[in-house]
């Protein structure tokens, strides 16, 4: 009888941890995080997008790792690949882009991280990035920000990306990011000599969110940043912002709030750099 009772116990402990197991990655989704993008999607052959990572690996000089968020990369990067463009990753030191250990966690990580983690090519792009300082940003149809706490601590200061990415857009190129990503806007100028985002509509990562995540060691918050330097900021919210989700596009410039908004951005942006229906 004690035996029979040992092997139910165990059997209702092997359920529940499968229930676990698939459940809560299912709960998160409902809730907000990763939803599935039912929008139009874009195509935009022959077409040449790049994206930016940041290169910082560490919350402080020794805190937890960090870097760029996995799906803020990963879903661009693949819903590019699949409006048939060539896509090219680079980052503020080149080499190894850091990626937050976070955002691989089981019940985190998103479809675009699957496909990632089996894909020996973007791997490679991933760990052999190109240095921002060597690429002529005006090549490109695109060019995409990706966030993450890293991206807190070099996109906003790099007087390179600034400069490259007022050159892009001043080239009639499309611009865009989700969540930290939109930092990297800060030390761009328009063709005044003013800053890029003054007077535009953008949405980033909120202060709401950054403080409910209890990550305010960064030095440079979106929300706060991009306000102080002029710019018409938007946002959703939710009971936990990190699962709220917006997007907003002005004129040449896709700003999405967070990691959620990876797939409408990268679509939105093919869609800006003349790219048609799928």
């Amino acid at each position: 009888m004690k035996k029979k009772r040992i092997i139910i116990v165990l059997i209702a402990l092997i359920i529940i941890g499968v229930s676990v197991r698939l459940g809560l990655p299912a709960a998160m989704k409902v809730m907000g995080l990763h939803p599935d993008y039912v929008g139009q999607r874009y195509l935009l052959p022959e077409g040449k997008a790049l994206i930016i990572s940041t290169s910082h690996d560490r919350l402080g000089d020794d805190g937890d790792e960090t870097g760029v968020f996995g799906s803020e990369l990963t879903a661009p990067y693949y819903e590019f690949q699949d409006g048939r463009m060539s896509v090219d990753v680079a980052s503020i030191k080149g080499g190894q882009i850091p990626i937050d250990p976070m955002s691989f966690k089981w019940f985190i990580k998103s479809e675009y991280d699957e496909r990632f983690l089996s894909d020996p090519v973007l791997q490679d792009k991933v760990k052999n990035s190109l240095l921002i300082d060597d690429i002529d940003f005006t090549k490109y149809d695109i060019i995409y920000l990706a966030g993450g706490w890293g991206a807190a601590y070099d996109l906003g200061y790099s007087k390179v990306l600034g400069q490259k990415i007022s050159e892009a857009y001043a080239a009639d190129k499309v611009i865009g990011g989700v969540c930290h990503g939109l930092l990297g806007l800060l030390l761009a100028r328009d063709e005044n000599g003013q800053p890029l985002v003054r007077g535009r509509r953008i949405t980033a990562v909120t202060d709401k969110q950054v403080e409910e995540l209890g990550i305010s060691i960064t030095p440079q918050h979106p929300e706060r940043e991009l306000k102080t330097a002029g710019a018409k900021f938007e946002s959703a919210t939710a009971f936990r912002d990190m699962f709220a989700n917006r997007v907003v596009v002005d004129d040449r410039i896709v700003s999405g709030q967070n990691q959620n908004a990876g797939p409408e951005v990268a679509n939105l942006m093919m869609k800006a750099a003349g790219g048609t229906r799928r």
